[in-house]
C-alpha cells in the first residue's frame, strides 16, 4: 500500500484517557476505515444533559462522532484539543478527574452519535 492509499484509509481521531494518578489526558491518532468494531447500540444526541456541564467523566468507553459543532476539550492536565466533524473522539476516561468541554463560538448546537464499545473489544485506535 502506498502513502496515498494509506491516507485515504484513515480518519483522524483523539483518545481521551486517564493516567495511573487519575488525571485525564489525550492522545492524537487515527482510526483505520473498514475495520469492524463490536457495538450493540448507538444513539443520536443534540441536547446537553446537566451531568455533561462542568468537569465530568465519560459514562462508558465510547466513540463520539460529531456531525455538527466544534468543541474545545480541556483535560485535567490543562491541555486542550478541538473536536469537529471529521475527527473521531474515543472517550476512555471513565474514572479519575475527568474532562471539560465548551462549544467554540459560532457553533451553538452539537449534533453527535454515541457508539459504546462492548466489553473489552478493541477500539482499533492507532496512536500517532
Amino acid at each position: 500500500m502506498d502513502n496515498m492509499d494509506e491516507k485515504e484509509n484513515i480518519i483522524p481521531a483523539i483518545r481521551l484517557m486517564r493516567d495511573s494518578e487519575g488525571e485525564s489526558f489525550f492522545e492524537k491518532g487515527r482510526m483505520r476505515t473498514h475495520v469492524k468494531i463490536k457495538s450493540d447500540d448507538f444513539w443520536f444526541a443534540n441536547e446537553i444533559d446537566s451531568w455533561q456541564v462542568g468537569t465530568h467523566l465519560a459514562p462508558r468507553k465510547q466513540f463520539v462522532i460529531t456531525l455538527s459543532g466544534k468543541l474545545k476539550f480541556t483535560t485535567s492536565d490543562e491541555k486542550t484539543f478541538v473536536i469537529e466533524p471529521g475527527i473521531v473522539l474515543l472517550a476512555e476516561d471513565i474514572e479519575g478527574e475527568g474532562h471539560i468541554w465548551e462549544m467554540i463560538e459560532g457553533h451553538e448546537i452539537w449534533h453527535r452519535i454515541y457508539i459504546p464499545i462492548v466489553g473489552e473489544a478493541a477500539s482499533s485506535f492507532i496512536k500517532d
